[in-house]
């Protein structure tokens, strides 16, 4: 059966029957072309100038833009000082008042236009608030002689449906085009106090529920190693611009993989905290009031110390439950890297669901051999009942049956993007769970949850490693599973993604006769090993991902920081 039957077999669960509108949707074109052109009136002939072909080309080609940044020094060398800096180092030398927030704003604010024009990453620049804040922030420095607070200078990306106040948030839903926030995101608020800058908020998908890009505001962003393969989703722009360096540290947002799939495929780092550690009051969802599977918000950078400084200055300064009562009062606790010669950790090579892809079989590899040389102890896990967990999940996802996600939709008829399509049909589709249906899965998530936590405990397991994703970015919307990151959303624990610092290359990863004898388990797991054609990935980053028990967030990022930074000695820093 041919990629499009497989796909097109899978749509039964929804008709769409009062979703696409053309005449409707004409009523919105105006105001999106509109959209569109303040985007690219904000950035400067000069940012685009310095594409060395038309970015269609670019991406036809695989073209890698990082590689390109350095290697032609689209930025000045102080220019790329400030915005390869460590993020201590960038803080002190501001809090010093050797760098200006000035400076280093316009730095990134230009790495983070160059980023845009190659990827895609981009749903509005503020670059005169950016500005603005930057130059509050010097006067009060030169006033005071002190900064305003610990992340003071800090410029930060922002994922487009968390709300900015005086800015439209509209979630990539058409409908939304005129919902102008009247106040900020919890998160903006007290970022912005601690000393944040924001400049940018980035690209995600139509309902934001694809590993993937696409909307009818500004389409698909690419990830900026290889411009023909995605850049994931949700918090796609994210994981763009802060791969490119565009920014210190990005918010992204994940209910089934939405800060570590883009994390994964565009480059970076990212971390899917335990639930009600970070506030999500204040932004625009079709999934509000659902408690089965709640969203986090949380940190997407290039080191894992920007996300560790990240979490402890939000939590311990910023006292998020201060703004949202949501939010648990759970101060982040100053955990030591641990030594490699005391953890255990487990490893998932395949959930059962879908087989990985040669190169991440390669990287879980040599990951695990790194691991055992550095004296960690590795044991072998098949994880249970995964195919509970990924059906439970789906149902949950959608147990309005479509009724909010559609509320949206219907409202400008906008045409249905084709992940959307997917993702409407998860689960049971346009089936509407009644209270005795949804209790009973929430009973089944919180069985699964005692099952894996008893796995830990009884096993003396600090740590399970697994793939992210059953490959490497894919290409746009060619992204259809979620196995191996949604498990750890229905189980709520806490998950790094990490960058191994190893590259698809198209001699080494190829699938092998055993695995061209294969038979495959699903259609689904069909769909995505049939999209891996080694030639059409080259160079894209291959992640992995760290999971800990559930509210053991410190832990999670501080092990990480031993794998990343000592064992596997990645530096995204360095290119």
């Amino acid at each position: 059966m041919s990629a499009d039957a497989l796909f097109e077999a899978h749509l039964t669960k929804e008709d769409f029957a009062g979703y696409e509108d053309a005449d409707k949707f004409k009523e919105y074109i105006p105001k999106l072309e509109a959209y569109r052109k303040r985007l690219a009136d904000a950035v400067p002939a000069e940012i685009t100038a310095t594409l060395p072909k038309a970015v269609e080309e670019l991406q036809k080609e695989q073209f890698n833009a990082v590689d390109y940044l350095y290697k032609e020094k689209l930025l000045t060398p102080q220019e790329f000082e400030y915005t390869d800096a460590p993020v201590k180092t960038l803080l002190a030398k501001i809090a010093s008042g050797e760098w200006t927030a000035v400076d280093t704003y316009k730095a990134f604010a230009k790495r983070a236009l160059l980023a845009h024009a190659f990827t895609n990453c981009a749903m509005e620049f503020m670059l005169d608030d950016g500005l603005q804040k930057a130059e509050e922030l010097d006067a009060y420095y030169k006033e005071h002689g002190k900064t305003v607070g610990p992340l003071h200078g800090l410029p930060v990306s922002l994922k487009e449906h968390i709300n900015y106040k005086g800015h439209i948030t509209h979630a990539s839903f058409v409908s939304n085009i005129d919902n102008i926030a009247e106040e900020s995101s919890v998160s903006v608020q007290l970022l912005g106090k601690l000393g944040a800058i924001f400049y940018v908020r980035t690209n995600q998908p139509q309902t934001l529920m694809h590993l993937d890009s696409q909307n009818n505001y500004t389409g698909l962003t690419k990830c900026p190693y290889n411009l023909l393969l995605s850049s994931g989703g949700s918090s796609s722009g994210e994981g763009a611009i802060c791969a490119y360096g565009g920014s210190v540290v990005g918010i992204g947002s994940d209910i089934g993989g939405s800060i570590r799939a883009p994390a994964a495929y565009s480059g970076c780092h990212g971390l899917r905290p335990t639930t009600k550690r970070i506030s999500l009051l204040g932004g625009v969802s079709a999934l509000g009031g659902q408690e089965s599977v709640p969203a986090v918000a949380g940190p997407m950078a290039r080191s894992i110390d920007a996300i560790e400084l990240w979490m402890k200055h939000y939590i311990n300064d910023g006292k998020p439950w201060d703004y949202d009562p949501w939010a648990n009062r759970i101060p982040w606790r100053e955990v030591e890297v641990p030594k490699a010669e005391d953890l255990t950790i487990a490893v998932i090579r395949d959930d059962g669901l879908v087989r990985v892809s040669p190169p991440i079989r390669r990287g879980l590899d040599q990951v695990v051999e790194k691991l055992k040389a550095a004296g960690v102890k590795i044991l072998e896990f098949t994880p249970p009942k995964t195919d509970v967990a990924y059906q439970t999940i789906n149902k949950m996802y959608n147990c309005d049956g479509n009724y909010m996600q559609g509320s949206y939709l219907k409202k400008s008829g906008e045409p249905l993007a084709k992940l959307t399509k997917w993702n409407l049909n998860y689960g049971d589709g346009a089936k509407m769970y009644n209270v005795a249906e949804n209790r009973q899965l929430n009973m089944t998530r919180d069985n699964l949850r005692n099952e894996y936590n008893d796995y830990f405990v009884a096993n003396n397991v600090d740590f399970v490693l697994s793939p992210a994703y059953n490959n490497v970015a894919p290409h746009s919307e060619e992204v259809y599973n979620w196995s191996y990151t949604a498990l750890w959303n229905i189980l709520d624990f806490p998950t790094m993604s990490f960058q191994t610092g190893l590259k698809q290359d198209p001699e080494l990863d190829v699938w092998t006769e055993e695995d061209k004898n294969y038979t495959y388990r699903s259609d689904l797991e069909q769909l995505e090993n049939e999209n891996y054609k080694p030639d059409e990935f080259k160079g894209a980053p291959i992640a992995l991902q760290l999971t800990g028990r559930r509210y053991f967030d410190e832990e999670v990022v501080a092990a990480s920081k031993l794998i990343v930074d000592d064992i596997l000695k990645v530096d995204l820093l360095k290119n």
